[in-house]
């Protein structure tokens, strides 16, 4: 008696939770297929620049897919490509999108596309889409992903990165040489992420490097296959336009209670300056200009929504939204 007991308990454990599962599908996709909260149009092309492309997070019809504004316009009607995706990045000509494949069993990819949202390649990714970056003549594209864990404030955390070449990629940049204070860092345990591509050099980037419980801005080359150390607790770094500065977060909550606070570095003096911005910027910060930058962070009132802010590097001044219902932005000029 106790067995059938157990067996009806746990049939109808197995029904209420299909039901509820059913339940919920059902309701996501209403809520995609209702009409969109804010103005869209079908983008059929990547438009001439100056113009931004994101993740759309507005509720009903396109919601998670890249779109694009004109850069003149970011509050004005986004054009929605139809191709969702996690977190996508552009260049004049192509885009590069990292999604999740939802099925029986889930898969992780990432796709290139064309100036009409053609699909031109793609390749599997061993984890969670996190961080992506296309190096300025689009040779490149660079991916980051959490192969376990889901967040930088996780304890124990593991990402890969990559770069892909023309031919083929980088391998796992976990590979490369860890120099730090011109000695080779010996260290299985280490995590490189955030990558951000010199502009007019193509054998340069830079990239978060983890070991020993350090955190380094790290300084790549692909041909020689190291990364030199060459400031502390810069995470997810982005280089500015004309490739004196860097943006990033920067950790002062600890690694139990992480909070990031979003500073620019300039390169020749070594000097450091934290912005005004004082909620906790969990993102790769892009540059709007020289004296702008734009990140996303979650909307406080409503769930698998975001927005993108855009702070001055000014110290004094504050921030203000750019685009709302939007995340990982492109500036593409």
């Amino acid at each position: 008696m106790r067995w059938g007991a157990l067996l009806v308990v746990t049939v109808l454990v197995l029904v209420t939770a299909g039901i509820y599962a059913v339940g919920a599908y059902q309701r996501f996709e209403e809520s995609r297929t209702a009409a969109s909260s804010v103005g869209t149009s079908a983008g059929g092309q990547i438009p001439a620049a100056p113009f931004v492309l994101f993740r759309n997070t507005a509720s009903g019809q396109g919601y998670g897919n890249a779109a694009t504004v004109p850069l003149s316009d970011p509050g004005g009607t986004r054009a929605i490509s139809g191709q969702d995706c996690d977190r996508v990045y552009g260049s004049l000509d192509s885009v590069v999108c990292l999604r999740t494949n939802r099925g029986l069993v889930t898969s992780f990819e990432a796709a290139v596309f064309n100036r009409n949202w053609e699909q031109q390649r793609s390749w599997p990714l061993p984890g969670i889409p996190s961080r992506t970056r296309i190096s300025p003549d689009g040779s490149m594209i660079s991916t980051t992903v959490f192969v376990t864990g889901h967040s930088y404030a996780t304890a124990g955390f593991s990402t890969a990165t990559e770069i892909s070449v023309p031919g083929g990629t980088s391998g796992n940049l976990e590979d490369f040489a860890l120099l730090v204070n011109g000695e080779r860092l010996q260290v299985t345990d280490r995590n490189i992420w955030g990558v951000t591509f010199a502009p007019g050099q193509a054998d340069v980037f830079y990239a978060t490097a983890a070991a020993s419980g350090r955190i380094w801005l790290v300084r790549g080359s692909l041909s020689a296959r190291t990364l030199t150390a060459i400031h502390d607790n810069v995470e997810c770094p982005s280089i500015s336009p004309d490739g004196t500065r860097i943006a990033y977060k920067k950790n002062d909550g600890g690694a139990l209670a992480a909070h990031w606070n979003v500073a620019v570095l300039d390169l020749a003096t070594g000097q450091e300056t934290v912005l005004a911005e004082k909620r906790s910027v969990d993102d790769q910060v892009e540059w709007l200009d020289g004296k702008n930058l734009l990140y996303g962070l979650p909307d406080e009132t409503t769930d698998g929504d975001s927005n993108i802010w855009k702070l001055g590097t000014d110290p004094a001044e504050q921030p203000s939204m750019f685009i709302a219902h939007a995340w990982s932005p492109s500036v593409v000029h």
